[in-house]
C-alpha cells in the first residue's frame, strides 16, 4: 500500500515560484487547427530552467550546459530521446508511492513539446519571448553561504588501489549557537569522491579527541586504539551526507539543524581511484537561519551490516526496521547501497494499520544516489515502525557487478556492499538527538 501526497517541483521556494510561472508551456493553435511549432525561446527555455539547468550549467555535475540556444541546439535529438525514455531528469521514485518536493520529472506535455521542437529542427524563435534567466548562486546550489569551510590543502588520491576513509577535523568558527537551514558539500573532484559525510562534533564530545586537527588522516594512521575505533562509528549528529546525484539540504522556513557554539565539523571522505593520480579539495557551504526554528531536523539511519549475499543471487533481500522512540515529523529519505544495489523502499508500520510504502525505488542507481523529500511532512507517533527493504543483484546480468562469483558482505569499499536507509525527522528544537532516543516515560 502506497502513500499519496500533492507534489511540487525541485528548487528554492522563491526561485521556483518565479520559474514555475514561466514554465507553463502553451502551444498556440495555428490556422487549420494544427499546433504551432515550439520554439526555443518561448517553449523550451522555461522547461530547461525548471528541470535541467540546476545540473546543466557551468561548474555543475552535468557534462554540458543547457542555458543558451547555441548550447542546447546540438543536443536537441538527444534531449528528445532521453526525456522520452524518462532517463532525464534522473528520478527513480515509483510515482504510485508518494510525491516529493524535489521531483524534477517532466510532464507528458513537456516531453512532447521537447520532441516536437527537435523534430522541427530546433527553431530558435524570437529571443524576446524568453523568460528572464535564472540567477543561480555562483559556485553553489544553495543561497550564497554565510560560512564557507574548505579543506586546508588538496588531498592526494593515488592512481590505483583502495583508499581508506579519510577524516578531516575542521576547527569550528562558531562563537555562538547556529541553526543551519541550508548546507552543501561541494567536492573539488567529483569523479574521485564516492561519498562524504559531515558530522557535528560538540565541544563536550570525546569523539576523535587525540586525532590531528586540520590535517587529513585515516584510522590506520592512528596509534591510539580508541581513536582508531572511533573513526569507524559515532553517534554525533550528521549535518549532511553527499553522494553522486544527491541534493544539498534546503530546509523550509522554520526547520533547521543545530550546531552548538564551540563545535567542530568532522568530514569523512571516501575516495575511489580511476587509473590516474589526482587530488581533491572539497568545500562546505552553510546558510544560517535568521531566527530560531520551530523544528529541529535530525538525520537518522536504518542500517543492516550483517547480511551475506550469495554468489550469483539476482534478487537478494535485506531488511532492517526500528521503532520511533518519540513523536516526529518524517521529512525525507536517502537510500545508500553500492554497485549491486537493485531496489530500495521505506515502509511505515503503525499499530492496527496495514503497512504503507512511502518511498519505492524500483531501479536503484549507484551513480545517481538521489534524496527524496516528502511534499508534506508525515506526522508519526512514538512506537511507529519504520522499515527499510533493499534487494541486491549479485548476478552476471548486473553490468556493474565487480565479482558475481563471490559472496558479498558489508564493507567500506565499492566492491563490497552497504545497506543504509538514511532519513530525516523534525522534532522540538529543544530536543537533542540523545533525548529523542529516550523512550517516552524515561525522560526526567
Amino acid at each position: 500500500m502506497c502513500l499519496h501526497n500533492p507534489s511540487r517541483a525541485n528548487g528554492g521556494k522563491a526561485k521556483l515560484e518565479i520559474v514555475r510561472k514561466l514554465a507553463v508551456v502553451v502551444l498556440v493553435l495555428a490556422a487549420g487547427g494544427k499546433a504551432a511549432t515550439p520554439t526555443f525561446y518561448r517553449d523550451i527555455v522555461p522547461i530547461l530552467q525548471l528541470h535541467c539547468q540546476g545540473c546543466h550549467r557551468p561548474g555543475e555535475i552535468a557534462p554540458m550546459a543547457l542555458e543558451t540556444f547555441n548550447q542546447v541546439r546540438p543536443y536537441a535529438a538527444a534531449i528528445r530521446e532521453q526525456t522520452r525514455l524518462r532517463k532525464m531528469p534522473p528520478w527513480f521514485a515509483d510515482p504510485r508511492c508518494g510525491h516529493f518536493a524535489n521531483d524534477p520529472s517532466l510532464s507528458q506535455q513537456q516531453i512532447e513539446t521537447l520532441a516536437a521542437w527537435a523534430e522541427a529542427h530546433a527553431p530558435a524563435g524570437d529571443p524576446r519571448d524568453a523568460p528572464p534567466p535564472v540567477h543561480w548562486t555562483q559556485g553553489w546550489n544553495i543561497a550564497s553561504p554565510d560560512e564557507v569551510f574548505r579543506l586546508p590543502k588538496p588531498i592526494s588520491i593515488p592512481a590505483e588501489g583502495d583508499v581508506p576513509y579519510t577524516w578531516i577535523i575542521i576547527p569550528g568558527r562558531f562563537k555562538q549557537d547556529r541553526w543551519v537551514r541550508m548546507c552543501e558539500i561541494r567536492p573539488g573532484n567529483r569523479t574521485a569522491v564516492h561519498h562524504a559525510v559531515l558530522y557535528i562534533r560538540r565541544p563536550d564530545s570525546p569523539w576523535l579527541r587525540g586525532a590531528p586537527v586540520g590535517v587529513p588522516f585515516t584510522a590506520d594512521d592512528m596509534k591510539n586504539q580508541k581513536v582508531r575505533s572511533d573513526a569507524m562509528w559515532t553517534t554525533s549528529d550528521i549535518l549532511l551526507v553527499y553522494a553522486p546525484g544527491s541534493s544539498p539540504d534546503r530546509w523550509p522556513e522554520g526547520f533547521a539543524k543545530y550546531i552548538p557554539a564551540g563545535s567542530d565539523l568532522v568530514l569523512q571522505m571516501h575516495y575511489t581511484t580511476h587509473g590516474k593520480a589526482t587530488e581533491d579539495q572539497t568545500s562546505i557551504g552553510l546558510v544560517f537561519a535568521k531566527e530560531a526554528p520551530r523544528k529541529r531536523v535530525l538525520t537518522l539511519q536504518l542500517t543492516n551490516d550483517k547480511f551475506l549475499i550469495p554468489p550469483g543471487d539476482p534478487d537478494h533481500r535485506v531488511e532492517v526496521h526500528g521503532s520511533l522512540p518519540n513523536d516526529a515529523l518524517l521529512l525525507s529519505f536517502f537510500p545508500h547501497m553500492h554497485l549491486r544495489g537493485k531496489t530500495f523502499e521505506y515502509n511505515v508500520i503503525e499499530p492496527g494499520k496495514p503497512p504503507r510504502t512511502i518511498l519505492r525505488v524500483p531501479h536503484y542507481d549507484f551513480f545517481w544516489q538521489l534524496s527524496y523529500r516528502l511534499q508534506e511532512p508525515l506526522a508519526l507517533k512514538a512506537g511507529t515502525i519504520l522499515q527499510a527493504v533493499a534487494t541486491f543483484d549479485n548476478s552476471r546480468n548486473n553490468p556493474h557487478n565487480p565479482d558475481p562469483d563471490s559472496a558479498v558482505s558489508w564493507g567500506d569499499q565499492t566492491w563490497a556492499e552497504m545497506m543504509v536507509g538514511f532519513f530525516d525527522v523534525a522534532v522540538d528544537p529543544a530536543v537533542t538527538k540523545e533525548e529523542f532516543f529516550l523512550r517516552q516515560g524515561r525522560r526526567q
